[in-house]
């Protein structure tokens, strides 16, 4: 064989496995992580499909699973509802950015009470997490529902089983708000539950809810007007009982100060306001700020402000809250600050 053929032959060979990986990357972006924006990644993927052709492969796995496959390097982005600290993000090289804002919802399977006719406050829902109040008319629950009929029928408390962004955001109003929450369980993408059974992912905790009578569990509000289910009205910091909708998870969230946070680490729970909706949290994209697929992450990125920019009347309709457009800005100009691959920005 010639050596002209055979340096054609290896150029060719060499190709043969280049090209189709940035053709891959360009067509398809992969990613895993929290149930809890699922439902809106789903759509938001149909939607830009159509419109250029790019497929998202998105496992709802749960924030645990999404960020232990970001730090190995099998996806190109993951997503947790629990952000990461800028120390963590930092030590793997990761950068995060809120995609969009959601409340976590309690929702009961009581024969005879409908959504929004169940009021709880803090310590009462708590008290039930952990244990201490098993009977739907106790005293506590009765005292907060005068007039409600409530069953003697012993609660079943129903939490997640995964390692679950949704879990954390939970977990953590529960510990800011009672201190024997606090100090015996604390907050985590995954507790050691006092009571109750587990069901994976958001999907598994409103399936479990649906079938058996007398639970409680809580889920993204997606999730629970989806499935039909009962939520409760909760009683808020400024002591008025509200119910999950977009705009008290946007009175929620509109103190955040993003610009201020290393890592856009915000926690949007228990915040003051006559409004709010204390169990409200924002759901976060994970990337290696160094990368070599530059073809993958630019796609990845194209998408996420396509979402931005035309994907608000989709997360309308599916109740969450859109990133408003002044903290898309302080995002972006991060991605074009952090995103690179050697040295270059990705975003400009």
């Amino acid at each position: 064989m010639s050596k002209t053929l055979t340096t054609l032959l290896t150029a060719l060979l060499l190709l043969s496995v280049i090209i189709p990986t940035g053709l891959q990357a360009a067509d398809i972006i992969h990613g895993a992580g929290a149930t809890f924006p699922y439902p809106l990644y789903s759509q938001w993927a149909y939607k830009y499909n159509q419109i250029t052709g790019l497929k998202m492969n998105y496992q709802s796995i749960g924030s645990g699973g999404g960020i232990r496959q970001i730090k190995a390097g099998t996806v190109d982005f993951g997503a947790s509802d629990a952000p990461m600290k800028h120390e963590e993000l930092e030590e793997f090289g990761l950068m995060q950015f809120p995609m969009v804002i959601g409340g976590v919802v309690p929702v009961v399977n009581i024969k005879g009470i409908a959504e929004g006719q169940l009021h709880l406050d803090s310590e009462t829902l708590a008290n039930i997490f952990l244990g201490k109040i098993d009977k739907w008319n106790d005293p506590a629950i009765a005292a907060l529902n005068p007039g409600l009929d409530l069953p003697s029928r012993s609660i079943t408390v129903v939490h997640r089983a995964d390692g679950s962004g949704t879990t954390w955001i939970y977990t953590k109003y529960l510990a800011a708000v009672s201190e024997d929450w606090n100090s015996s369980v604390g907050a985590g993408k995954a507790v050691s539950w006092p009571v109750g059974v587990g069901g994976k992912g958001n999907e598994g905790v409103a399936s479990y809810v649906q079938r058996i009578k007398g639970s409680i569990g809580y889920v993204e509000y997606a999730y629970a007007l989806q499935n039909k289910l009962s939520y409760i009205l909760l009683k808020n910091r400024d002591g008025q009982y509200t119910a999950p909708t977009m705009d008290s998870f946007m009175a929620a969230a509109e103190g955040a100060d993003w610009e201020n946070a290393p890592g856009f680490y915000i926690v949007l729970v228990d915040q003051p306001g006559t409004k709010t909706w204390p169990i409200t949290g924002a759901s976060f994209i994970l990337v290696y700020k160094e990368q070599v697929e530059v073809a993958s992450i630019k796609s990845t990125l194209d998408f996420f402000d396509w979402c931005y920019k035309h994907g608000k009347d989709i997360a309308a309709n599916l109740d969450y809250v859109p990133i408003p457009d002044n903290v898309v800005g302080i995002v972006q100009s991060a991605w074009q600050k952090n995103i690179k691959s050697n040295g270059e920005p990705i975003w400009k």
